[in-house]
């Protein structure tokens, strides 16, 4: 997972509330277990109704969606995560979130940040026109125009994000450790780490 620390650029000034797992990928784009390719089915009902911002080339490449109350309810399908990390979406912002998507996000790398909806109307009107800046150490949202943000963030999630630690890098990062019960184990149990040396 790669480290998420500054999220800058343009974002797209989505704004719709209540936006479910299904209007993120809809279903039909479940079958695959691969996590490419599925930007491409990313928000497909809105890229049907004429003039969406999705298919807006000013908006194009944009890593930053901000969106309305309630982002990513429904299903738990993790391919909604997926599906934004494959448009290039780094951080949504939102006045609130599904906790389960937020916990998707999360463990692929997704910055959530949840802000007032006055300050989501803002946001959406500067995204209109000019860029947006994310700093996560700082736990900042700013703007061209001196709007200034602060948001809260689980300090477990914060360190991961800035790390760039998935589940796997969290237990990598603790093989010392690991190694050194096993070795204590073998030489305290051998018959529990026996099964464990033959099985390397």
């Amino acid at each position: 997972m790669d480290p998420v620390r500054e999220v800058e650029g343009r974002a797209y000034p989505f704004g719709r509330k209540n936006v479910d797992t299904d209007l993120i990928i809809p279903a039909r784009w479940l079958k695959t277990i691969s996590r490419e390719g599925l930007g491409e089915g990313a928000f497909e009902a809105v890229r049907q109704e004429p003039g969406n911002v999705f298919d807006d080339p000013e908006f194009a490449g944009a890593p930053i969606i901000v969106a309305g109350d309630n982002f990513g309810c429904g299903s738990s399908r993790e391919h909604a995560a997926w599906a934004l990390l494959d448009m290039g979406v780094k951080a949504v912002i939102a006045p609130s979130f599904s906790d389960i998507f937020s916990g998707n996000a999360f463990k692929n790398g997704i910055l959530t940040v949840a802000l007032t909806q006055e300050q989501v109307d803002r946001l959406l009107e500067v995204a209109a026109t000019d860029p947006i800046s994310i700093d996560l150490e700082t736990q900042t949202v700013t703007t061209p125009f001196q709007d200034r943000f602060t948001f809260e963030i689980d300090p477990f999630r914060k360190h991961c994000l800035l790390e760039g630690l998935d589940e796997v890098g969290l237990t990598l990062a603790r093989d010392a450790s690991i190694t050194t019960y096993e070795n204590r184990l073998a030489a305290h149990r051998p018959w529990l780490a026996r099964g464990t040396a033959a099985a390397a």
